[in-house]
Protein backbone atom coordinates (compact mmCIF):
# COMPACT_ATOMS: atom_id res chain seq x y z
CA UNK A 1 0.00 0.00 0.00
CA UNK A 2 1.13 3.69 -0.66
CA UNK A 3 2.66 5.58 2.04
CA UNK A 4 -0.04 8.02 1.12
CA UNK A 5 -3.05 5.79 1.38
CA UNK A 6 -1.82 4.38 4.70
CA UNK A 7 -3.38 6.51 7.65
CA UNK A 8 -1.33 6.48 10.47
CA UNK A 9 -2.69 6.40 13.73
CA UNK A 10 -2.54 9.02 15.91
CA UNK A 11 -1.58 9.06 19.77
CA UNK A 12 -3.59 10.82 21.78
CA UNK A 13 -1.21 14.07 22.66
CA UNK A 14 -1.75 14.49 19.10
CA UNK A 15 -5.50 14.82 19.16
CA UNK A 16 -7.55 17.64 18.66
CA UNK A 17 -11.10 18.11 20.69
CA UNK A 18 -13.49 20.91 19.76
CA UNK A 19 -16.32 21.50 22.02
CA UNK A 20 -18.90 24.19 19.58
CA UNK A 21 -21.46 25.48 22.09
CA UNK A 22 -22.83 28.69 23.61
CA UNK A 23 -23.06 30.88 26.75
CA UNK A 24 -25.92 29.72 29.01
CA UNK A 25 -26.46 26.54 27.79
CA UNK A 26 -26.56 23.46 30.64
CA UNK A 27 -25.88 20.78 28.18
CA UNK A 28 -22.40 22.77 26.98
CA UNK A 29 -21.41 22.97 30.67
CA UNK A 30 -21.70 19.54 30.82
CA UNK A 31 -19.99 18.66 28.21
CA UNK A 32 -17.63 20.95 28.83
CA UNK A 33 -16.99 19.22 31.80
CA UNK A 34 -16.39 15.79 30.45
CA UNK A 35 -14.49 17.01 27.68
CA UNK A 36 -12.10 18.94 29.97
CA UNK A 37 -12.08 15.92 32.20
CA UNK A 38 -10.87 13.32 29.02
CA UNK A 39 -8.48 14.85 27.40
CA UNK A 40 -6.65 15.96 31.11
CA UNK A 41 -6.44 11.93 31.31
CA UNK A 42 -5.18 11.31 27.98
CA UNK A 43 -3.35 14.31 27.14
CA UNK A 44 -5.48 15.45 24.14
CA UNK A 45 -5.27 19.38 23.24
CA UNK A 46 -9.20 21.15 23.27
CA UNK A 47 -10.80 24.10 22.12
CA UNK A 48 -14.07 25.75 22.87
CA UNK A 49 -16.05 27.72 19.85
CA UNK A 50 -19.07 29.99 20.72
CA UNK A 51 -21.40 29.05 17.91
CA UNK A 52 -22.58 32.46 18.03
CA UNK A 53 -19.30 34.12 16.83
CA UNK A 54 -19.09 32.00 14.17
CA UNK A 55 -21.47 32.12 11.06
CA UNK A 56 -20.41 28.94 9.52
CA UNK A 57 -20.79 26.82 12.79
CA UNK A 58 -24.07 28.91 13.46
CA UNK A 59 -25.45 27.24 10.48
CA UNK A 60 -24.17 23.80 10.54
CA UNK A 61 -24.65 23.07 13.77
CA UNK A 62 -27.51 25.02 15.69
CA UNK A 63 -29.53 22.58 16.06
CA UNK A 64 -27.17 20.22 17.69
CA UNK A 65 -25.12 21.96 20.24
CA UNK A 66 -23.50 21.12 22.30
CA UNK A 67 -21.04 19.30 19.71
CA UNK A 68 -17.82 17.25 19.49
CA UNK A 69 -15.47 17.03 16.69
CA UNK A 70 -12.86 15.37 17.09
CA UNK A 71 -9.46 16.37 14.61
CA UNK A 72 -12.26 18.51 12.78
CA UNK A 73 -14.55 15.84 12.38
CA UNK A 74 -17.88 15.42 14.26
CA UNK A 75 -17.90 13.13 17.16
CA UNK A 76 -21.02 13.54 19.02
CA UNK A 77 -23.67 16.05 19.92
CA UNK A 78 -26.07 16.86 22.44
CA UNK A 79 -24.65 14.53 25.37
CA UNK A 80 -20.89 13.64 25.57
CA UNK A 81 -19.82 10.18 26.73
CA UNK A 82 -16.78 9.82 28.49
CA UNK A 83 -16.30 6.33 27.52
CA UNK A 84 -16.82 6.86 23.88
CA UNK A 85 -14.79 9.96 24.01
CA UNK A 86 -11.23 8.41 25.70
CA UNK A 87 -11.85 5.21 22.61
CA UNK A 88 -11.93 7.49 20.30
CA UNK A 89 -8.73 9.26 21.31
CA UNK A 90 -7.13 5.82 21.50
CA UNK A 91 -7.31 5.52 24.90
Amino acid sequence: MSPLLRRTKKNSAERMVTLIGKPGCHLCDDAREVVRQVCAEVGASWEEKDINEDEELHRAYWEQIPVVLVDGEQHTFWKVDAGRLRRALGA
